[in-house]
């Protein structure tokens, strides 16, 4: 690999450094807009949740909060399948590209900061703010399906009395 980088030459590696340079910026990019697309989810979670809750609390009626449980339950499931697309789409198509254009480089500052990463996560045992979103979905989810089956049973319930 060192060889490999020494016989390549100067205009070479001014455009390995060039496309490296726009790939990693090209990441940030990615990664800042799935900042604002789990920020989307999070808000629209949120506004669910309350409005349910106060549906929920203000009203005799069911239906209303096992639809929008329902509605929850799919924004939960399609925010997590969006945390889960994004993740597997920065491992492969940045990070593996980045890593390949910097065994054409002296140095290899993504290599080394990811190895630290694992290290430090290994030995800490970090949460990752990836695992953490999953989770937060999961809780959100969950609470939709809790709201949605306690709507359904008292339905039920009230059916029953009439």
């Amino acid at each position: 690999m060192e060889n490999e980088t020494k016989n390549i030459n100067i205009e070479d590696k001014s455009i390995i450094l060039e496309q490296y340079r726009i790939y990693s910026d090209a990441k940030e990019k990615f990664i800042d807009r799935q900042f604002t697309t789990n920020r989307f989810y999070l808000v629209l979670n949120l506004i669910l949740l309350v409005i349910t809750y106060l549906l929920a609390t203000l009203t005799p009626q069911y239906q209303p909060v096992i639809v929008l449980s329902v509605i929850g339950m799919a924004a939960s499931l399609m925010w997590w399948m969006n945390i889960d697309s994004y993740q597997l789409l920065i491992k492969i198509k940045y990070a593996q590209v980045l890593e390949y254009l910097e065994t054409k480089l002296p140095e290899q500052p993504y290599k080394k900061e990811f190895q630290d990463y694992k290290d430090i996560k290994k030995r800490k045992k970090l949460i990752v703010f990836g695992d953490f979103q999953k989770v937060l979905t999961i809780a959100i989810a969950c609470v939709y399906l809790v709201a949605c089956m306690y709507s359904v049973t008292n339905l039920i319930k009230y059916q029953m009395m009439m």
